[in-house]
């Protein structure tokens, strides 16, 4: 109640983002650069070269990671 969960506005009228709009745009692939890290989740390709120490996460695994961080409470 008080919420449109479709998207949309709410009730008092602001504007109401739909569920999954957030997320960001996977990297381009074509881009020419230093080699980039695999994603350690999904083997996609990084924003970091292979160089970079610990678990490298694609923007896509990492905005799912932080959303799962964020609600485990």
């Amino acid at each position: 109640m008080g919420r449109d969960r479709g998207g949309g506005t709410d009730e008092d009228g602001t504007y109401c983002a739909p569920p999954g709009s957030g997320a960001p745009a996977a990297p381009d692939k074509t881009v020419a650069g230093p080699p980039y890290a695999e994603c350690v989740l999904c083997r996609e390709p990084t924003e970091y070269p292979e160089s970079a120490r610990g678990a490298t996460l694609c923007p896509v695994c990492a905005w799912h990671e932080a959303g799962r961080t964020a609600c485990s409470g």
